[in-house]
C-alpha cells in the first residue's frame, strides 16, 4: 500500500507553523511529514528558514504516530556527520522510532555558509558515502576514533540511542546517486517521477523505500495556483543540474527572471480540481515510488490539508472515486 506524506517547506514557514502543520497532518491521515533543511530559502518571497532539527524535535514531541523524516539533510559540510548522527539517534529516540534520515549531497544555497570549498558532484558523493558509514559506526554503539579520507571522528559515542538504528534515504535526480544508494542498501528519494531511476536503484541492491515529491499548486482557482506557483516555487524550473550552484535567494531571484507562469505548468498541476492532482501522483506510483510527498507552495497551508484529507487522499487510497 503506497504511504503519502505531507511536506513541510521549512522555506515557506516558520518554527511553530511548521509544528502546527505537522499535527494537522497527522490528524488528516498522512502517513509521514518530511521537512527540509535549508540555511537559506530558495527565493526571498518564501521568506523563512528554521533550523529544522529543532523543529524536528517539537514535532517529534507534538505527534504520536505519524513518520518523520528529513527531505534532504546534507552531512558532508555545513554538518558533520558525527552531529548528524548524534542528531537523528536523537529524534529516532524522541519519535519511538518513526524518524527516517534523507541524505543527500546538499546546494551551495546552504553549504557555503560556513566559508567550506563547494566541491564537485563526484566528490561530494564520495563524502555522503563516508557519512553515511560514520553514522552508521556510531550507531552501532560504544567508542568509535575513524580516520577518514574527508572526516576524522575522536573516541567518539552516542549515548541515546533509538531501539532500532534509523533508516537513511539518500536524494537521487540521476543514474549515479541512484546506484550509490542502492549500493548502501539504503532507500531513495527523488523529485521526478522516473522509473529509471527507481530500476536502477532497486537493481544496485536497494533497500527501504522509493520515496517521490511532488508540488501540488492547490488553490481556489487555477489562476490562482499557477501565480502561487511562480512566486513560491518558480526556482524548480531551473532543474537540478543548476540547483546545486547558485549561492544566494538573489541568485535564484536573476535566474529565475525570465521564468513565466506557464512554464510551470507541466511540472505543477494547479487548481482546485482533486483528479488533477491525483492524476500527477499517479505518475509516481506508476514509475516504482511507494512514498510521495506532497508540498503546497503558498500560506494557506490548513486549507491544502484540509483538501487532502476530504479530497485527494481519499481519491489516491481508492475510498471515493469522483
Amino acid at each position: 500500500m503506497p504511504q503519502f506524506g505531507y511536506k513541510l517547506m521549512s522555506e515557506e514557514h516558520g518554527p511553530r507553523t511548521l509544528v502546527a502543520n505537522a499535527v494537522a497532518a497527522e490528524q488528516a491521515g498522512f502517513d509521514f511529514v518530511a521537512i527540509s533543511d535549508h540555511f537559506h530559502p530558495w527565493l526571498e518571497e518564501q521568506g523563512h528558514s528554521p533550523f529544522a532539527w529543532s523543529v524536528l524535535g517539537a514535532i517529534a514531541h507534538a505527534t504520536g504516530r505519524i513518520g518523520i523524516a528529513t527531505g534532504l539533510t546534507c552531512p558532508i559540510l555545513r554538518y558533520h556527520p558525527a552531529i548528524i548522527a548524534q542528531a537523528a539517534a536523537t529524534i529516532g529516540a524522541m519519535s519511538g522510532g518513526r524518524f527516517t534520515l534523507a541524505l543527500g549531497t546538499g546546494e551551495r544555497l546552504n553549504e557555503h555558509v560556513t566559508g567550506a570549498r563547494w566541491p564537485s558532484a563526484p566528490e561530494r558523493r564520495e563524502m555522503l558515502e563516508e557519512a553515511i558509514a560514520i553514522c552508521r559506526t556510531l550507531w552501532d554503539g560504544g567508542v568509535h576514533t575513524i580516520a577518514g579520507k574527508h572526516y576524522t571522528v575522536d573516541h567518539a559515542r552516542l549515548y541515546d540511542l533509538p531501539e532500532k538504528p534509523v533508516e537513511i534515504v539518500i536524494g537521487a535526480s540521476g543514474p549515479e546517486s541512484a546506484q550509490l544508494a542502492g549500493r548502501l542498501g539504503c532507500g531513495l528519494m527523488d523529485t521526478a517521477p522516473v522509473a529509471e531511476v527507481v530500476d536502477t536503484w532497486r537493481a544496485a541492491g536497494g533497500k527501504g523505500g522509493a520515496y517521490g515529491e511532488i508540488a501540488l499548486a492547490w488553490a481556489p482557482s487555477e489562476a490562482e495556483g499557477r501565480r502561487l506557483a511562480h512566486e513560491r516555487f518558480r526556482f524548480s524550473a531551473l532543474g537540478w543540474k543548476v540547483n546545486p550552484e547558485l549561492p544566494t535567494p538573489e541568485a535564484f531571484t536573476a535566474a529565475t527572471q525570465y521564468v513565466r507562469p506557464e512554464d510551470l505548468a507541466k511540472s505543477i498541476p494547479a487548481g482546485p480540481d482533486a483528479q488533477v492532482h491525483a492524476k500527477a501522483v499517479r505518475e509516481f506510483l506508476d514509475a516504482g515510488f511507494d512514498h510521495v510527498a506532497l508540498l503546497c507552495p503558498g500560506p494557506d497551508q490548513a486549507g491544502f490539508i484540509r483538501f487532502c484529507e476530504r479530497e485527494l487522499l481519499p481519491l489516491l487510497r481508492g475510498e471515493r472515486t469522483g
